[in-house]
């Protein structure tokens, strides 16, 4: 068992884990993150608890942030502001069909990254020559996908929550149309498709629980005995573990939790409740 902390680099933005080491920040105190160019200032969403699972490797949280570092990261803050603002206007000035998504800056290299989108590969090398001298200093631009798109700037899903792969998705995998068939969802591309366009990402890691739960649950047509009187099975609701039954008393529709309607469940009440009741009467 260890400690672990969350922080996010953007309000509402994407959580990194971190051992938080021998520092104990509370909750909106600005902390330093070791990356690859050096430690950055985020702010701790997570207070350090400790946590059954193996976190070794997570990299070990540098402290609290001077006022050397929060001036220094508010001075990055304005130039990724005003690059942003310059290469719209360069964008513009070019007629070019790209997006400005993100920036970053590194202040060591002086060193500008732009994501951008766009329908199709584009020839920006023009844009780049002049951006460099717009801003003085080195520019790279990274074309970046839908997905990814939908990562950088964030939103609130169909769901009403703040977007999986902007907050705690670290990697995406391949959804497919046949994972929104198993969980009984129309196949709609405006009910199915996140905010990037694509199939939304819950429907790849919730996809095992409805596999699991219906190989478990009996299918649909099957004759099952309930608490309320035997009946046909007509529906499932995975999150809630129930099955829909129609009744063969008028027709009624009840919902039976899945353990009370399952075959292992009744064999065992079967064996072990007979068994149960004969001690009992022999007592």
């Amino acid at each position: 068992m260890g400690m672990i902390m969350a922080v996010s680099f953007t309000r509402y933005g994407r959580l990194y884990y971190l051992d938080p080491g021998e520092h104990s920040p509370k909750v909106g105190d600005k902390v330093l993150v070791p990356t690859d160019s050096g430690p950055e200032v985020a702010e701790c969403v997570w207070a350090p608890q400790y946590s059954s699972e193996d976190i070794d490797g997570l990299p070990v949280c540098a402290g609290l942030a001077g006022e050397e570092q929060l001036a220094r990261d508010e001075a990055n803050k304005r130039r990724r502001a005003e690059a942003r603002s310059v290469a719209k206007r360069l964008i513009k000035r070019h007629t070019l069909p790209m997006k400005v998504v993100g920036i970053d800056y590194l202040d060591e290299d002086n060193v500008y990254t732009v994501y951008f989108s766009a329908p199709h590969r584009v020839d920006f090398r023009a844009l780049v020559r002049d951006l460099a001298r717009n801003l003085r200093a080195r520019v790279e631009l990274r074309q970046i996908g839908p997905r990814d798109e939908a990562r950088l700037q964030g939103g609130i899903g169909p769901c009403g929550r703040d977007l999986c792969c902007a907050t705690f998705l670290k990697d995406f995998e391949p959804v497919s149309v046949r994972m929104a068939k198993d969980q009984d969802l129309p196949v709609n591309p405006l009910r199915i498709a996140g905010a990037c366009g694509r199939l939304m990402c819950c429907l790849k890691y919730e996809h095992p629980l409805y596999v699991e739960t219906r190989y478990r649950m009996p299918r649909n047509g099957s004759r099952v005995s309930t608490p309320q009187g035997d009946g046909t099975v007509v529906g499932h609701n995975v999150p809630s573990d129930t099955v829909t039954v129609r009744l063969d008393d008028g027709g009624r529709r009840c919902a039976c939790p899945s353990a009370s309607v399952c075959s292992p469940r009744i064999q065992h009440d079967t064996m072990y409740g007979k068994e149960q009741g004969s001690q009992h009467d022999q007592a």
